[in-house]
């Protein structure tokens, strides 16, 4: 038996203007509509075990404020959690301040995230590990990790990160990447230049002020895209830009639960079970499905 169906719905206007979500549980129709709360847009669920605060960044195509149907990401993620009784808060903030907001306490999911290792170090707070403060869920749909360069340059990559010693690598603050490229990052083995967001990033690339920037290529160029740059100014980002041709690993994302939650166990224990109803229906299929179709 099907759990879920899911129809997307989107009125657009500005940065907070509602997106809705309907979906088919166990043959019962539920409309999620969000409204405008503190600076972010609140959903909230009928008979609500507790509100959920989510921080998550502009990642387009996956997830942002201005992306069509506020991205497949988004749809996904208050779809599942309403699924589970929650109402959801959902807070679009620079990456690095939604790491650290969630790490702290100060909201309840980081997403999506990428796998934390057991050993990465908070930034946040001194003496902890990410996974000590953070539950990371099962995983869901990800996207491709590789090296960006500047058009017409030669490779770098040989598919040893030793080949990359000494070279300048542009990385967005507070990105977790590749276990191996994070551990010989954290390590000095690369001169990191950090960015905010992976616009800022291939602005560095393109500069000439980093060797080759590391992410999502999707997510790189899209980010170029869907910003408020001219046509002229994204065709020359976009024209100068180009992926290295081994890229380094396929990176599944995941929801980040801050263990000063209330009840984080359990809501680490409904997201599970979420996704696993989603998958086993193939309902993630259909959602980037849905929303891609709307937004072509």
């Amino acid at each position: 038996m099907r759990w879920f169906y899911f129809i997307l719905l989107l009125t657009t206007s500005n940065s907070f203007a509602e997106t809705s979500v309907e979906y088919f549980q166990n043959g019962t129709q539920h409309t999620l509509n969000g409204h405008s709360h503190k600076s972010g847009v609140l959903y909230e669920a009928k008979n609500s075990k507790q509100t959920l605060h989510l921080a998550t960044l502009d990642w387009p195509p996956y997830i942002g404020n201005n992306v069509c149907n506020k991205g497949w990401v988004y749809q996904f993620s208050i779809a599942l959690l309403n699924s589970k009784g929650y109402s959801v808060y959902i807070e679009f903030l620079p990456w690095a301040r939604a790491v650290r907001n969630v790490e702290l306490g100060r909201a309840d999911i980081l997403m999506p995230e990428y796998f934390i290792e057991d050993t990465a170090p908070s930034d946040y707070v001194d003496g902890k590990t990410r996974r000590e403060l953070l539950g990371l869920s099962n995983s869901f749909k990800g996207g491709e990790i590789a090296f960006l360069k500047r058009k017409g340059d030669t490779d770098h990559f040989t598919g040893n990160l030793n080949s990359l010693k000494g070279l300048k690598i542009g990385v967005v603050r507070g990105y977790q990447n590749t276990p191996e490229f994070d551990a010989m990052m954290d390590n000095g083995e690369f001169e990191v230049i950090t960015s905010v967001d992976d616009l800022q990033l291939v602005k560095l690339l393109t500069a000439k002020r980093v060797d080759l920037v590391i992410g999502d290529p999707q997510a790189l160029k899209s980010s170029v895209a869907y910003s408020s740059l001219t046509k002229p100014e994204k065709q020359s980002l976009l024209s100068s830009i180009e992926q290295e041709s081994i890229p380094l690993q396929y990176n599944s994302l995941y929801f980040a639960i801050s263990k000063r939650a209330h009840n984080w166990l359990l809501v680490l224990e409904d997201i599970n079970e979420g996704l696993y109803q989603f998958n086993n229906s193939g309902e993630i299929d259909r959602i980037i499905s849905a929303t891609n179709t709307q937004c072509e």
